[in-house]
């Protein structure tokens, strides 16, 4: 059985979730921390990054590839379309959606999240680069209902854990959010997302984290 390491608050972790749950692959889930340092952790993930997995075969980190190893040994219930074209499409819609949105608003998550502050310069840059790359979106994104068109696919396994940080983040720290600036509105979408069952699961089990670790911060 797989087993899927990380922990329930990170983007990228539930990306995976939630393509496990819907291709139905049976797994378990491991707790595990960002950054680590042991021994353990670092032969599977080098770079101490979640998430990674641990299957029969050894193990792998990057969400992507990760999606992509599942999307070939389990083809049943796909999460891409077979056409190596529309395929293709569906991977650029993810890599813009990892790399050129929420990796350039992830600069933002620690005055948005954690309490610290991002200099009025880098504010300066990182609007200037995200708004760029979120018109660029736009061009790309179908909403048709689901980002690459009428099915669900591997890009809104990636769209639906990571559009709400990108919005709420700049929306905290640029007082704007600029997906919805840029003419994309990403509630209803997220919203059409959060009713599949899968969706609700991975929700679920994040808020019962974050409940958790709030309970933790007010007892401590």
């Amino acid at each position: 059985m797989i087993t899927l390491c990380g922990f329930s608050l990170s983007n990228y972790y539930n990306k995976v979730k939630l393509a496990l749950l819907e291709k139905g692959i049976p797994f378990r889930e491991e707790l595990c921390m960002t950054g680590s340092s042991d021994e353990e952790v670092l032969s599977c993930s080098p770079l101490g990054k979640v998430p990674f997995i641990r299957t029969a075969q050894g193990s792998l980190c990057e969400s992507q590839v990760i999606l992509d190893y599942l999307e070939a040994a389990y083809p049943e219930t796909p999460l891409l379309p077979t056409d190596p074209w529309q395929r293709a499409k569906v991977h650029e819609l993810v890599t813009f959606i990892d790399l050129h949105l929420e990796l350039v608003a992830r600069e933002l998550y620690p005055q948005a999240f954690f309490g610290g502050t991002v200099s009025e310069s880098n504010q300066a840059r990182i609007r200037k680069q995200l708004t760029k790359n979120i018109a660029g979106f736009k061009r790309l994104a179908k909403f048709g209902p689901y980002l690459a068109g009428e099915h669900f696919t591997q890009a809104d396994c990636a769209g639906w854990a990571s559009l709400p940080l990108v919005g709420m983040a700049s929306k905290i720290v640029l007082g704007e959010d600029l997906l919805v600036a840029g003419g994309v509105n990403w509630k209803p979408y997220i919203a059409l997302v959060g009713e599949r069952p899968t969706a609700q699961k991975v929700a679920a089990d994040r808020k019962a984290d974050q409940d958790r670790i709030a309970a933790l911060k007010q007892a401590g």
